[in-house]
């Protein structure tokens, strides 16, 4: 089994070690978060690290990398107070991941990977057309992480649209039925597949699947 320490992981090539910290957690989340400008410039791109951070208020989280460099997505979340995140679907996950690429601000990701921008209820972001699972947001708040210097940005759930065949009596989403990918590290995308769903656990209580 290999081994690493702290000491030997900084001693590693900068591309092997990325690859392999960006892998070391296993599968997440694929997110395209949806932004717009004052001036109406769209913006579309990748994201990974969306954390449930709960349910009442309902508040979800992203890890903004460090802002030393031009990124249009934190630009027009700080300029409006509104953004999207759209579950990547199996279906488009090139199309997504060309997203990643660092295109010039009056450039629309949209148009240009292939995507289609879509306004509902009048929210002022766009979602993706595409997405089976479109979720509106709300700006908060950025907390900065000294460590890494990067932001956590906070926002709140305005309102979400989820396909009626994949929403259970429980409220329970089902993903796979979806079609909603994940992502091993930055650049490797997998269907996802249901293994089980159990009860709640308790002490001295057998578990059941549901």
């Amino acid at each position: 089994m290999a081994h690493f320490t702290k000491e030997s992981l900084l001693t590693l090539e900068t591309l092997y070690r990325r690859n392999l910290m960006n892998t070391l957690l296993g599968f997440k989340n694929a997110n395209l978060i949806g932004t717009r400008d004052k001036k109406g410039n769209e913006n579309l791109a990748i994201f990974n690290s969306l954390v449930h951070l709960g349910a009442n208020p309902p508040h979800i989280a992203f890890v903004m990398r460090p802002t030393t460099v031009e990124r249009h997505t934190y630009d027009n979340i700080h300029e409006t107070g509104f953004y999207t995140f759209n579950h990547v679907h199996t279906s488009f996950v090139e199309k997504a991941h060309q997203t990643s690429a660092k295109y010039p601000k009056e450039v629309s990701e949209f148009e240009t990977c292939g995507l289609t921008p879509i306004y509902r209820n009048h929210f002022p972001a766009p979602f993706v057309a595409e997405s089976s699972i479109q979720i509106g947001m709300k700006f908060v708040e950025a907390v900065f992480i000294p460590t890494n210097e990067v932001y956590l940005i906070i926002g709140e759930v305005q309102e979400f649209f989820v396909p009626d065949d994949c929403l259970r009596s429980d409220g329970f989403i089902d993903l796979q039925k979806a079609g909603t990918a994940v992502v091993s590290g930055l650049d490797a995308y997998y269907e996802a597949q249901a293994i089980a769903r159990f009860s709640y656990a308790r002490p001295q209580q057998e578990l059941k699947k549901i």
